[in-house]
């Protein structure tokens, strides 16, 4: 896995260095942990071999994404770090509610979060990077096992208490907060990102666009062109998403990529059961930039692979340099 994530980055890492120059929830689950969250359940990583010393990365995080299980529920709001993410997936999660995971590779800011727990789709979405690290609140006992074995380095407030902290200004659990730099020493660089995304001069066509709604059971996703900035601004259930510092937050690309919601053997704690979002296969998607909306065509054959898309005529879907948010949305 290790030699064939390396031979991606080596093919992408020209393409991928352009974004270097540019650069969530309430789902009744209590399984979150950290420091003083409630107790009742454990965090992954029993098992693991030792860390790296906080803030000295081992030989095995070199290379190696940061990804953060960002807590997406209005208590959360806003979030920190937000921003400086080079990519964000939304996915749905129990009771048709959303969560967030963002990968870092080209900066690491002093704070992310609020940090909540990591779902089965997490680890199928990760293993198309080489060795992940992925820092995390908890997760439904049954799934920590799974976790603990997955090809990626798990930090949890257990793992790396160091790492985290608890903010004064928002209740548990959505006070928990990560330190990148206790994790990575430095980020490792776009040629990390090994997603399969180009970044180039939009295909011809496509058709106008101000504005896109994406719509989950008890949640949506609003991005709105803004002609001044040549970004899409984000809004979360009707209110502009903004970081902790002021920052709207406001991606240069935006992926509604249609894919399958299946139903998973885990529940939250109410009963409700954990969809698993299939990034593993085929598909179609609208891809946002320039004020523009794009018919396009995803593919992802192995897990270990990125997501290639492709115009209707199968040229290479480029997206605009800057961050990318990806939302699975149900096909």
């Amino acid at each position: 896995m290790r030699q064939k994530a390396s031979m991606r980055r080596g093919a992408m890492a020209a393409a991928l260095l352009t974004v270097a120059a540019t650069g969530s929830l309430m789902t009744g689950c209590t399984t979150d942990h950290g420091p003083n969250a409630d107790a009742g359940a454990r965090t992954a990583g029993q098992s693991q071999a030792p860390r790296p010393t906080p803030g000295h990365a081992g030989a095995d995080s070199v290379g190696s994404v940061l990804a953060v299980k960002i807590d997406n529920a209005s208590e959360a709001r806003p979030q920190t770090g937000l921003d400086a993410a080079d990519i964000v997936y939304a996915e749905q999660v129990e009771g048709g509610l959303s969560r967030l995971m963002a990968i870092y590779a080209t900066q690491l800011p002093k704070a992310v979060g609020p940090v909540r727990s990591a779902r089965e789709s997490d680890l199928e979405l990760l293993r198309q990077f080489d060795e992940p690290i992925l820092a995390f609140s908890g997760a439904q006992h049954k799934l920590l096992p799974v976790i603990d074995k997955a090809p990626l380095r798990p930090e949890s407030p257990e793992q790396s208490p160091d790492s985290y902290y608890r903010g004064t200004t928002k209740p548990a659990p959505h006070n928990l907060y990560l330190r990148p730099g206790r994790l990575l020493r430095s980020a490792p660089g776009a040629a990390a990102l090994t997603t399969g995304f180009r970044f180039g001069a939009a295909p011809a066509g496509g058709s106008p666009e101000t504005s896109r709604t994406v719509r989950f059971p008890a949640a949506r996703f609003t991005f709105s062109w803004s002609a001044s900035t040549k970004r899409w601004l984000v809004s979360m259930d009707g209110t502009p998403t903004v970081t902790t510092d002021g920052k709207r937050v406001a991606p240069a690309t935006v992926v509604v990529q249609y894919v399958k919601l299946l139903k998973s053997k885990y529940h939250d704690v109410l009963g409700n059961n954990t969809p698993f979002t299939q990034t593993v296969g085929s598909g179609t998607a609208k891809v946002l930039r320039d004020g523009r909306v794009f018919d396009a065509d995803w593919k992802r054959p192995a897990a270990t692979d990125g997501t290639e898309f492709t115009t209707n005529d199968g040229a290479p879907m480029n997206f605009a340099k800057g961050q990318v948010w990806v939302v699975f949305a149900k096909a």
